[in-house]
């Protein structure tokens, strides 16, 4: 997750701090169809501007979405301007700090399952296949990032960026690359090897990708991601 990512989420979820404005969004919500401000307005006693401004702020949030529709049925002279409408936005929002990425090791997981029934092999082996297809996605990306016939110093700069969208929070040390934090640390705690497993085989396929000289061992240590990466 980038910044500005980031930034995005937290002002999504912020407005709705704004009772009046959280109070428009539950009624768009439970009312399951598309309203107008004037249906909002009647519906929480409050006038018709007061809720066109907020239910407009919630849209430019992301929470809400805007369309327009002639609410007569006709179409053609006579038939009046459509209203403006408000629906619940189909973009997920929420907002963890620091980043976690749980929806992806479900992804994996699933992914896993779906791959041992189909080939009948352990899950535990087509979890760690799984883990390594998606690490070198994003390895390839990094690869992109840092251009045609990059230094070493590109590669690892396109690294760091790629490791910071997906919450790592990467640190240069000594020579290597620490995460200080673990996109997956609540499942830590229930399946450690599982779970640092897999981030092991996510990460190894990203520095297989990247072919920069970069490797990526299992180093646990308190207050860090369990893996770590050698840019020496």
């Amino acid at each position: 997750m980038t910044s500005s990512d980031l930034d995005e989420r937290i002002a999504g979820v912020a407005s709705l701090a704004e009772p009046q404005r959280h109070a428009l969004y539950r009624y768009v919500v439970e009312r399951g169809v598309p309203v107008s401000k004037d249906d909002a307005a009647d519906a929480l006693g409050i006038a018709r501007s007061v809720a066109g401004f907020h239910l407009d702020r919630l849209v430019i949030d992301g929470l809400l979405v805007a369309e327009f529709k002639r609410l007569t049925g006709r179409s053609g002279p006579g038939a009046g301007r459509p209203a403006k409408l408000y629906r619940r936005a189909d973009r997920e929002v929420s907002v963890s700090l620091p980043p976690r990425h749980y929806d992806l090791a479900a992804q994996l997981l699933a992914n896993a399952v779906d791959r041992a029934v189909r080939t009948d092999v352990p899950v535990g082996v087509a979890l760690s296949a799984t883990a390594r297809a998606q690490g070198r996605s994003l390895g390839q990306r990094a690869r992109a990032r840092a251009g045609n016939r990059p230094s070493k110093r590109a590669l690892v700069d396109a690294t760091l960026q790629v490791l910071e969208t997906q919450g790592y929070e990467p640190r240069v040390r000594d020579g290597e690359i620490v995460l200080a934090n673990c996109p997956f640390h609540a499942l830590v705690d229930e399946q450690r090897d599982l779970v640092c497993g897999m981030n092991h085989d996510l990460l190894s396929g990203m520095t297989d990708a990247i072919d920069g000289g970069l490797t990526a061992r299992l180093e646990p240590a308190e207050g860090y991601c369990c893996v770590r990466l050698n840019a020496g």
